[in-house]
């Protein structure tokens, strides 16, 4: 994974960016704990997980109690999951609606989240859409939750993208929130060119993702020698 990183950081400075201070979370999603722990190695401490089962399965494998590790949620909130997830979370990126920052105040007062905004109106994606965007950062900070930022995921097209991210710095920058964890693997440049502090990174620095099944996370993963 180390040379992952490497070219990582190379594209983030070709955009723009610096990669000091632009942070990279490792999405694992599919991988089992190996990947975890080899994202460590290199010094990535940041992970992202998109299932609660996954999460809370890796979570059990590795030290619980190791400082290192920073958790971020990143799929869709629901509301039935967030006490099991509550001790583990470091970052709660995806909070579209003031009921799941609610239950999430309920089960870990003070928690870190981003506000998930769907600036491109893509049916079914989560988010929230820009025009309700500050009722929701207000009801939020009102529940005494560390508001830090917005997250979004963006269009593939890439016009569609550019304006996405713009949209999220502009609406952040109004709001007084300093992280924008906007970008991924096949749009990290234009997100680092729009101004990302955190990218959500999967295929290039673990690998491609291996088929999904019914079945826990599989338990082996191999460096992936592009990182794309």
């Amino acid at each position: 994974m180390a040379a992952a990183l490497a070219d990582v950081r190379r594209r983030i400075e070709s955009a723009g960016g610096d990669p000091a201070t632009v942070r990279v979370v490792a999405v694992t999603k599919g991988f089992g704990a190996e990947a975890v722990e080899a994202a460590l190695a290199v010094g990535v401490a940041d992970v992202g997980e998109n299932y609660a089962r996954e999460l809370l399965a890796k979570h059990r494998q590795l030290d619980p109690g190791g400082a290192a590790l920073r958790w971020h949620f990143l799929g869709a909130v629901q509301r039935n999951k967030v006490r099991e997830l509550a001790p583990v979370v470091d970052c709660w990126q995806s909070v579209a609606r003031e009921a799941e920052g609610e239950e999430i105040a309920r089960r870990r007062p003070g928690a870190t989240v981003l506000a998930q905004l769907d600036a491109a109106g893509t049916p079914g994606r989560n988010g929230c859409p820009p025009g309700e965007l500050d009722r929701l950062v207000g009801a939020i900070r009102g529940l005494e939750l560390e508001v830090a930022g917005l997250m979004t995921v963006a269009p593939p097209e890439p016009g569609a993208a550019r304006l996405a991210f713009r949209t999220l710095r502009r609406l952040a920058d109004r709001l007084g929130l300093p992280e924008r964890s906007m970008g991924m693997s096949g749009d990290l440049e234009l997100a680092v060119a729009e101004g990302a502090t955190m990218v959500r990174l999967g295929t290039a620095l673990v690998g491609p993702r291996p088929a999904r099944s019914a079945g826990p996370p599989p338990a082996t993963w191999a460096a992936h020698p592009s990182g794309r």
